[in-house]
Order: structure tokens, then C-alpha cells, then sequence
């Protein structure tokens, strides 16, 4: 089987059914209510929206939840960055969706919102499901972002499914229209205080309980799911201030193209050690363009599961940050994935082959890196918009016991057995890996190169030790790995975790045999 180009920055959909685009009739959805934007003049079902009646299935405000400026430190933890002023708010026409039911949306809403809400009580009532039609919609949102489902039904009560949550009966519910490509351009709310206690000097905020906060551009505060049509060809664009898709709970994709550009975190599902991102199909792309001079590509605080479909997850160019990031674990149990980043998060052996580099240096992006088979075939390429130190790429068509090389725009790269798996080893406690190198504390960055820039504002430099200081002592019993021979990187490096794979011994080399799951190799510059 040979695989099409993986390119990123219009990343190819490589795994989707190979038929035409249907468009969207009206048969397919015959209970729908259909939504025209009309650039902020709402239409429903062909008649204009009722305005301030929340009565109404569908209806329009000028009443969004933002950030708002003008207050003390009582008010949220937000800083002046994150302030709006109200006048910029109330620019803003709110679509609220009141009911369940299926809503086919289409035109354009900027500045706006749609905003779906059934009630404190929809948490636990399992009719209380909205499933949202993206047939060419253009939503653009500066103050908060500019789709979010505040009450549906939540399928996940006890939130103790673990890595396999069954989202069959999620209340947040989102179809990207065959041949329709939708943009969604959104902003985000900083932590805003419900009720809070201050410190003995009433000088600050012991303690609080959060009333509104919104990271992402496309939100939602219960378990969501994004599909396709049948072709799952239509594409979705986020482009995030700060963080693009999220969820207070699990996300599962299963169709469409979805490509997000974002400040931070690509994707972020926040509940800890409970939520789960699932990917069982589509395309997705994601590239962290760095404004907050952070970011994950993927980021979940419990697990990360790809099944099925193509994936690109591109970390922060200058921070320490995964393409992929996972608190309790990361399942590539299928499809085709490509990551780049400078940290790695803990990998659970899977079957499926791959590899994954740690280069010397960071890297430049804009290079294409191709994997070759031994009669020089490309099964798989990967042209990384950002600058990284770790690169990852897995897919079915590479093959146990078969031999292949890595090459960079055309160069094959000389690869040493067992990489360093990122700057500082594996995060996520999981008792194995390299140590950290000798100097290093937890947490701070490597070195940064020299011609990588100005640094983002706001982001700190590394702290750099004291005349005489001593560096950190290992935990008891651990030792730091042997530094590497004059110079040659990938020399004395530490044996790979239990599970992973190394096929390259000795002297680097320019092809490799692939052992079942992921191989982990050190560029060699020798």
C-alpha cells in the first residue's frame, strides 16, 4: 500500500473515502432548523430571528460573556491582556440555541457568537442534544469564543470510563457539511470569580470558585463529538487567539478535515485524569503559531487515543511543548500521525510501526522529511511549518522486519539507536527514561539557539546557575547517562524504555529495519 504525501500546513486527506462531495440537501436533515447568519441579520428557516426572547428555540442577543475591563482584582484572575472593554462587547449578536434538535447553519456572523444553552438541568437529561450543521458558515468572535455549548446532556457522569468513553449519546454534537469548508475565528474568556476569599490583608484572592472560563475558540463545557458527512470532505478552520478546539470533558473526531492555527494548545481537554481525546477518523492539522510563546499540539489531562484517520500536531517552535500531550497516556494504536515538538509525553507501545527522531539541535522547519522503503518509495512525508527537536511518524503501511531510511528534502539522515525522546526524557511519571542533563533543572528549557529570534514577550529566560553552584542531585539510585564521545550525539545514550525498539546497533546508518511498534533513533551528524 502506498500512502499519499503527508504535507503539513494543507494537510492531505490521505484516508477518507474516495468519493465526490454530496452537498448538503435539505432531505438529509427534514426535522432541521435551518440557521442563515446573514452577516448578523438572523434568519430561521427563512424568517428573521425574534431578538431577546429566551423563550424562543432560536433567538438573538447583544449579551455575551467576555472578559469584561474596569475592575479590581476581585473580579477574575484575568490580567490587562485579557480585558475588553464593553462597547468592543457589545459589537457582538449572541445566536442562542435554546432547544434540542439539529441546526444546519450557513452565512456569516462577524462579530458574533453561537451560543447553546438547555438549561442547568440538560447536564443529566439525555434528550437534551444539539447537533450543529457546519454547511459554509464564517463565525468570527473577538472577545470570547466564537462557538461554545454551555448545557447539554453529558454522557460521562462519573467521569470513570477511562481511555474508552462511549460519546454515543454526547449532548454537544458537531457535523462539518460535505463540501462546505467553515471558518471559525474566536477569542477566549479568563477566569472569572463566582465568590472568593481574601487573604488576611484583603490584599488578595485566597480562594475562589470559578463563575465563566474559556480557553479555547470552538468550546464546550460537556463531552463533544466532530464528524464528517458521508464523503468527509467538508473542512473546518479554526483560528484561535489562544487555545482552538476544547472541552471541559472527552472529544471524539470522526470525520471531516479540520485544520486549527492557535495561539496555544491546538486542542485541550481539561478534566484531570478523566478526559480523553479520541480520534477514529478524518484529518486533522495543527500548527501552534505561537503568539503566548506556548503550546501543545494536542493537549489532554488524562488520555490520547488515535484509532484511525490522519493527524498533524505541530508543539510552540520556542517552548518546551509536545505536538502530542497526554497526562495518562498516548494510544497510536492506528492511522497516520506526524508530530513535532520538544518534549514527548509518555507513549504506550502499540503495534503499529514507526519511529520517532530526537535530533542533535532544533530544527528548522520547512524541511520535508520522507520515509523510504528500501526501493525508494515514499510511504510517508511530512514538511513541518515549526521549528522542533523531536519528530514522529506512524502509520499502517510501515512494516515489521522491512527496511527503510529517513531523509530530509531528498538527504538521507544517519540515524543512532536509542534517542534522548525529547529535552529532559519522558515527563508523566512513568519511573523509566533518560535522566535529566547534567546542569538542568525540571521544568526550565534547554539553551536556546541563538538564531532562533527575539524571544516572545512575556516568556522568561532560563535561569543560569550561580558562580560555584552545583547542580541538582539525582534521586538516590539513579545515575545521569555518560556524555557522548567527542561530540558524537547518540553515543552513550540511555537503553530505550521497556516497549520501545531500536533496530539501529552500533556505527549510525542510513537505512534501518523496523521491529513491531515505535523506534527510537539520535540523528548522527558523524
Amino acid at each position: 500500500m502506498h500512502l499519499k504525501r503527508f504535507l503539513s500546513g494543507a494537510l492531505c486527506a490521505m484516508m477518507l473515502l474516495a468519493m465526490g462531495a454530496t452537498g448538503l440537501a435539505a432531505e438529509e436533515y427534514p426535522d432541521a432548523t435551518y440557521i442563515d447568519l446573514n452577516g448578523g441579520h438572523v434568519l430561521i428557516d427563512g424568517e428573521a430571528a425574534p431578538a431577546d426572547d429566551p423563550n424562543a428555540a432560536v433567538y438573538t442577543a447583544h449579551d455575551i460573556v467576555y472578559y469584561e475591563s474596569g475592575h479590581d482584582f476581585t473580579y477574575g484572575e484575568g490580567t490587562e491582556a485579557d480585558e475588553h472593554d464593553p462597547a468592543e462587547a457589545d459589537t457582538h449578536t449572541v445566536v442562542h440555541i435554546t432547544q434540542p434538535g439539529t441546526y444546519v447553519l450557513t452565512g456569516t456572523l462577524d462579530p458574533g457568537q453561537i451560543a447553546v444553552d438547555l438549561g442547568d438541568d440538560a447536564k443529566d437529561d439525555p434528550d437534551a442534544v444539539v447537533t450543529l450543521v457546519l454547511d459554509g458558515v464564517d463565525v468570527t468572535c473577538t472577545v470570547a469564543p466564537a462557538v461554545i455549548f454551555y448545557n447539554v446532556y453529558e454522557c460521562d457522569q462519573t467521569g470513570d470510563q477511562g481511555a474508552e468513553p462511549d460519546l454515543s449519546a454526547a449532548g454537544a454534537r458537531v457535523i462539518i457539511a460535505d463540501g462546505s469548508e467553515n471558518n471559525v475565528k474566536g477569542s477566549y474568556v479568563a477566569r472569572i470569580y463566582k465568590s472568593y476569599t481574601l487573604n488576611e490583608d484583603g490584599t488578595a484572592v485566597a480562594d475562589s470558585k470559578k463563575l465563566h472560563k474559556y480557553d479555547g475558540a470552538f468550546y464546550s463545557k460537556m463531552s463533544m463529538t466532530v464528524t464528517g458527512g458521508p464523503a468527509s470532505d467538508g473542512i473546518l478552520n479554526i483560528t484561535a487567539e489562544n487555545e482552538g478546539l476544547d472541552t471541559e470533558m472527552h472529544l471524539l473526531i470522526n470525520g471531516g478535515d479540520i485544520r486549527i492555527r492557535s495561539g496555544n494548545d491546538g486542542i485541550n481537554v481539561n478534566e484531570d485524569n478523566v478526559s480523553v481525546v479520541t480520534v477514529a477518523g478524518g484529518s486533522l492539522d495543527i500548527v501552534i503559531t505561537g503568539e503566548t510563546g506556548e503550546g501543545d499540539g494536542i493537549d489532554s489531562n488524562g488520555w490520547l487515543v488515535i484509532d484511525a484517520g490522519t493527524v498533524s500536531a505541530q508543539a510552540c517552535s520556542a517552548s518546551g511543548d509536545a505536538g502530542l500531550d497526554a497526562e495518562e497516556g498516548i494510544y497510536l494504536n492506528g492511522g497516520m500521525v506526524a508530530a513535532t515538538g520538544n518534549m514527548l509525553d509518555p507513549l504506550t507501545p502499540s503495534d503499529q510501526c514507526g519511529v520517532l527522531v530526537t535530533f542533535p539541535r532544533r530544527q528548522t522547519g520547512r524541511t520535508t522529511y520522507a520515509l523510504t522503503d528500501a526501493d525508494g518509495n515514499e510511504i510517508m512525508t511530512f514538511a513541518p511549518e515549526n521549528d522542533f527537536t523531536y519528530l514522529l511518524m506512524t502509520c499502517p503501511a510501515l512494516e515489521e522486519g522491512m527496511e527503510y531510511s529517513l531523509t530530509a528534502d531528498g538527504g538521507a539522515l544517519n540515524l543512532a539507536a536509542g534517542g534522548s525522546m525529547g529535552f529532559g526524557g519522558f515527563r508523566g511519571g512513568m519511573g523509566h527514561g533518560p535522566a535529566l542533563p547534567e546542569g538542568m533543572v525540571e521544568g526550565e528549557r534547554p539553551e536556546r539557539p541563538e538564531d532562533m529570534g527575539e524571544r516572545p514577550e512575556g516568556m522568561k529566560e532560563p535561569r543560569e546557575m550561580a558562580d560555584g553552584e552545583q547542580p541538582p542531585e539525582l534521586p538516590q539510585g539513579q545515575e545521569a547517562p555518560p556524555m557522548p564521545e567527542d561530540g558524537q550525539p547518540g553515543e552513550g545514550m540511555p537503553e530505550p524504555p521497556e516497549g520501545f525498539q531500536s533496530q539501529v546497533t552500533g556505527e549510525a546508518a542510513e537505512a534501518f529495519t523496523l521491529a513491531a511498534g515505535l523506534n527510537t533513533f539520535t540523528v548522527s551528524e558523524g
